[in-house]
């Protein structure tokens, strides 16, 4: 097997279903709407890859780029869900919008962007909502966070084949982008998880260093709890 057939391989279906609105950790609201509002990225994502399709990736990578695609819109139709329980705030769907924008109209080679938003935004984003969202954000986010290890590895290797990596100016974006999610909390706070450096720190370590052993937490197994959801709340699993 190839390294991109064996990616494929770890790859489990799931299907996600609409959840209830439960408890945050308090202080974190405003930051969670902002993240949630980032939704909008994943299908433009998606079309990313769809776009690097028909360029010169490798052959042997396209079946698990296809399905990566299908993971996207999947992703998307969990987060939907998730705003519809918890609410949205419009002018932070606004703003996320114009970001979603501005990655979409980026020079850069599309894969690079997809790598580079997975890894450094998506990457912490899901964290995020583990450490601090309801119980419904905390069981999706480790649901998406296993076909975004395998997305992120998969577009570092085309990348690589191909001899591409991110411009200053797509950092800048990445820079500017996790900024904005983050901006409501504290710079320093006593609980790290509701600490704006933290997380920044998380992102630039995840870009320039492909790992952030501070965000170890997320290794925990994340199994919903009977006492947490009702039956109709529990994703599905093939």
């Amino acid at each position: 097997m190839n390294p991109y057939q064996k990616l494929l391989a770890r790859k489990r279906k799931w299907t996600p279903v609409q959840t209830d609105a439960g408890a945050c950790k308090e202080g974190a609201e405003e930051t969670l709407y902002r993240a949630l509002a980032l939704r909008h990225m994943e299908l433009p994502v998606g079309d990313f890859i769809t776009d690097a399709l028909t360029t010169e990736v490798p052959e042997v990578a396209r079946e698990i780029l296809i399905s990566n695609v299908r993971d996207e819109e999947n992703h998307d139709v969990a987060l939907g869900y998730i705003a519809n329980a918890f609410g949205v705030d419009q002018k932070a769907e606004a703003e996320a919008i114009k970001l979603r924008d501005a990655w979409t109209s980026h020079p850069d080679h599309t894969i690079v962007k997809a790598m580079v938003a997975e890894r450094a935004i998506f990457f912490v984003l899901l964290p995020f909502f583990r450490a601090n969202g309801d119980p419904g954000m905390r069981t999706v986010s480790a649901d998406i966070s296993r076909d975004e290890q395998i997305h992120v590895a998969t577009n570092s290797l085309v990348c690589k084949e191909l001899g591409l990596e991110a411009s200053p100016s797509l950092d800048k974006l990445r820079k500017a982008t996790i900024n904005w999610v983050m901006q409501p909390l504290q710079y320093k706070n006593t609980d790290r998880k509701l600490s704006k450096k933290f997380w920044l720190d998380q992102s630039d370590n995840l870009m320039y260093q492909g790992k952030a052993p501070e965000l170890s937490f997320t290794k925990a197994a994340r199994m919903p709890a009977f006492f947490e959801h009702s039956n109709v709340n529990l994703p599905q699993y093939a």
